[in-house]
């Protein structure tokens, strides 16, 4: 088998893709990236809304003092940590189309009561279960999309569906400024009540939709959408590209497998320090209430800056990463970035317009999470479990830092200059390089192994038609699909 050299111009399509193929992915990217974008957005209007809520009259009404936010939200990640562990296990057996509607319907119900918390404790109680609620959610989705999707297609897709949580913070501010603006006092509600009350309808909504329309994987695939030749077709593409469909009982055996495996520690570091590349929650609006010139309704709306931002490169790098420049390339390019905005707001002491430019680029290293996502399901493609695991412990150690760093180095007390959390981000920033180009050498490494020619700018591969033999694809009604391959 051989592998076709990068797309130099932004093709949503690889040259070779047969109109079967390219039907297909269409379907796919409807169902999965499309469904999938919208219940994250939701998700992070709800996660956002915090912040938000905090700054619109949430503190003053349960009576949060010191560092509450950041207990508060250390709460919800600890939930999300926990709530993640039997997911390893879960992954490959438990059909996606029943597991992720459920879960989103039990997040709706209690992103619903928060309306009526009457106390910190009580609110908090509330987030910790929406915490093991959502927990799954974001890995679930890279691992359905490692499922169906080829290496050199999946950067894109993630970059899509991570635009969604730029999106879900942009609405959640809009949404807050409006019930602010229009709610504050309806019924004996404060507007930040009412804008819980409205949060929660969408996922109540989606969760039954996502049961008829979300396709599973191709192991447990959601027969209502998917036809047996698509979803032969879909299966043949996948594992011509070194991908495994099916997945191993869970024992012993392969769980020490997988951990002598070098890869999974890698991976589960390089997420983990980009995780702390990242500025505080709420950094820039706290900034914005620190200069005492702006209406609570105006603040709501200036923080939608920089999650528009962030879309943007969410959007354009990774869709450059597979079809020009490389995962290696523009994710350097993200880390220059970040670490020169870092760096202005470490300092400090500078113009005001300096300050605006880099709280504006604070959402841009979500752009980094794709890559790394699509570079370990591309690495992990050959071991349903490994792979099945390894995104599970990625999001695990990764988000429990966030369960106690906050309170080291982004202590609310501290904000909005964080001392400490400044300069702490921009050490990371830099290990995350080095991480970066070790993850490219493993790539390149597992890549020669197996036979797989590194030809696109080191990162993604295709597959080239090849005329020495060829596997035919029946699709069904007397249709088929020839699929020109190469020994390795």
């Amino acid at each position: 088998m051989v592998y076709s050299p990068a797309r130099k111009s932004f093709s949503w399509y690889s040259p070779d893709d047969t109109p079967a193929e390219r039907k297909l992915l269409v379907k796919l990217d409807i169902l999965i990236v499309g469904y999938a974008f919208v219940v994250l957005w939701v998700k992070y209007i709800d996660q956002t809304n915090i912040n938000n809520a905090y700054v619109s009259g949430l503190s003053e009404d349960l009576n949060f003092h010191g560092n509450q936010l950041v207990q508060f939200q250390t709460m919800f990640v600890v939930a999300n940590v926990v709530g993640l562990i039997p997911f390893a296990y879960l992954f490959p057996k438990v059909p996606m189309f029943w597991l992720i509607p459920g879960l989103e319907f039990g997040w709706g119900i209690f992103t619903l009561l928060q309306f009526q918390s009457k106390s910190y404790s009580e609110i908090m109680a509330y987030r910790f279960i929406i915490g093991l609620f959502e927990a799954p959610y974001y890995s679930a989705v890279h691992f359905v999309l490692g499922s169906w999707y080829r290496s050199d297609e999946l950067a894109r897709r993630g970059g899509v569906f991570q635009a969604a949580i730029s999106l879900g913070t942009l609405t959640a501010s809009l949404l807050q400024s409006a019930s602010s603006k229009g709610l504050d006092g309806v019924n004996g509600l404060s507007g930040w009540r009412w804008n819980f009350i409205i949060t929660a309808i969408f996922p109540l909504a989606l969760a039954p939709i996502g049961y008829f329309i979300w396709p599973g994987t191709p192991d447990k695939p959601n027969m209502r959408v998917i036809s047996q030749a698509q979803l032969a077709l879909a299966k043949s593409r996948f594992e011509k590209t070194g991908g495994r469909i099916h997945p191993m009982p869970f024992s012993l055996p392969p769980l020490k497998r997988i951990f002598s495996h070098k890869k999974v520690y890698i991976l589960v570091g390089f997420l983990t320090i980009v995780f702390n590349c990242s500025f505080a929650n709420g950094a820039f609006l706290l900034w914005v209430k620190s200069l005492k010139r702006f209406s609570i309704p105006e603040i709501n709306n200036l923080g939608t800056i920089p999650p528009a931002v962030g879309m943007f490169f969410c959007l354009f790098v990774n869709f450059s990463a597979d079809m020009a420049i490389g995962r290696t390339v523009a994710f350097i390019s993200l880390a220059t970035l970040n670490f020169t905005v870092l760096v202005i707001l470490a300092i400090w002491n500078v113009p005001e317009g300096a300050k605006w430019f880099a709280f504006a680029m604070s959402s841009a290293t979500s752009a980094m999470i794709p890559l790394i996502y699509s570079w370990a399901n591309t690495l992990l493609r050959g071991d349903v479990e490994e792979r099945a695991l390894t995104l599970v412990l990625m999001q695990i150690i990764a988000t429990s830092t966030n369960a106690w760093i906050p309170l080291l180095v982004w202590p609310t007390v501290e904000s909005p200059k964080y001392p400490k959390g400044y300069p702490y981000a921009s050490v990371f920033t830099i290990i995350s390089v080095a991480m970066a180009l070790s993850v490219r050498f493993i790539y390149q490494k597992e890549e020669s192994k197996s036979g797989h020619p590194e030809l696109e700018h080191g990162d993604s591969v295709s597959r080239a038609a090849d005329s020495s033999s060829s596997e035919v694809v029946e699709l069904g009604n007397d249709k088929s699909v020839d699929v020109q391959t190469k020994p390795i």
